[in-house]
């Protein structure tokens, strides 16, 4: 009996050969790894028009962002003090739309030319204090090597430092963790991954922020220090500003609550993009690219609104099936990777069930059982 490729639209660009040596008796989905597929392939199964960039939308959302930062900001200085949270909540949930429309203009797909999105990203990402070249260049490393962990032991150090593995919520390997991470940076790690795991973003932003410029490729290291000198220009002016006419509390109430509410989202959505009971970590010859970015992408339903707010960033799979996908085509790309490519899908809904998930069961891997470990069951071994 042949195989009806009708009903399988994730292998029609496969041969009848390839998909009767893939398939298994028991019909199950052959697994991504094993067939010669490249991201080009599943790109050519998008529409064409999630890759249109339109103006109107990118600017209308970006009017739109910022008029409800304003709101947000006036409703902080008007909103009697028990009620503070919920204005935090929302200011913060807010910027962090500012950061989505900074991360399009890092891979070059709000707008058209190049100048534009330098410069629009410079200004989205400012009042979040990121310097837009420092985490662009790092952010596409992620991307080039989405869930690759590195090599053993020192190795895996080595790989991250010189952006030849993932380091977006990468695990260390337990044999790094016990033996070769100094104390100070072993607790760090041991607050990022567990009881402070939703603010995790704060030691990438100071890491992204503070690297020696000389640690990036050549031709960006002056583009590095112009980022780096505009977040420090701007703090310089917006802190002192703040502080002489609002106070300390005025520090507080109108900037750090609300970025901190800020890098609970990115560190919400940044770590539950790609962590999974059923996303392993691989490297060398066993990492493969489209394994990595469609079944290692996961697709995490949040409230409408947030989802509103942050402009569809937790409707990840498309994006890293292609950068150049702009945030307004995101649904559209993911309802047709959902009618070609539904068996590799990863979704999940936002709960306190995943909260809690995330901080207690993902903390190292082990490559050689291809899974995580939690510290607790590291304590019980040693």
């Amino acid at each position: 009996m042949g195989i009806n490729k009708t009903e399988v639209g994730y292998l029609d660009i496969l041969s009848e050969a390839d998909i009767s040596k893939s398939l298994s008796i028991a019909n199950a989905v052959p697994d991504l790894a094993k067939l010669d597929l490249t991201l080009a392939h599943i790109v050519k199964t998008l529409p064409p028009e999630c890759f249109s960039k339109n103006s109107q939308k990118a600017w209308t959302a970006a009017i739109i962002n910022v008029l409800l930062v304003v709101l947000g900001y006036c409703a902080l200085a008007i909103t009697p003090w028990f009620l503070l949270p919920f204005s935090w909540i929302f200011t913060g949930t807010a910027l962090t739309g500012f950061f989505v429309l900074g991360h399009d203009c890092g891979h070059y797909s709000f707008a058209k030319r190049r100048w534009v999105n330098e410069l629009a990203g410079h200004l989205f990402l400012l009042p979040l204090l990121y310097p837009f070249h420092n985490w662009r260049i790092q952010h596409n490393c992620h991307h080039l090597w989405t869930n690759n962990l590195g090599g053993e032991g020192f190795q895996q150090l080595e790989d991250l430092t010189n952006r030849k593995a993932d380091i977006a919520w990468f695990p260390f390997r337990e044999e790094v963790y016990t033996e070769l991470l100094p104390p100070l940076e072993r607790w760090v790690y041991w607050l990022s991954r567990g009881p402070l795991w939703c603010l995790a973003s704060l030691p990438n932003w100071w890491y992204e922020s503070t690297l020696n410029s000389a640690k990036f490729p050549a031709k960006e290291q002056s583009n590095v220090r112009l980022s780096f000198a505009m977040v420090i220009a701007f703090a310089a002016i917006l802190f002192p500003i703040l502080i002489f006419t609002t106070g300390i509390w005025g520090f507080i109430k109108f900037w750090l609550a609300p970025w901190l509410v800020f890098h609970f989202w990115l560190s919400t959505f940044t770590r539950v993009h790609h962590t999974s009971p059923e996303i392993g970590w691989t490297t060398g010859d066993d990492w493969h690219a489209v394994q990595a970015q469609l079944g290692g992408t996961v697709h995490c339903n949040y409230p409408r609104w947030v989802e509103f707010l942050c402009h569809d960033i937790n409707v990840h799979i498309p994006h890293h099936i292609s950068t150049a996908i702009p945030f307004y085509n995101l649904r559209r790309a993911h309802q047709s990777l959902q009618e070609n490519w539904k068996p590799y899908l990863k979704e999940c809904n936002f709960s306190w069930s995943l909260f809690k998930q995330m901080a207690n069961q993902f903390d190292l891997y082990d490559y050689a059982e291809g899974k995580y470990k939690s510290f607790q069951e590291i304590e019980q071994k040693s």
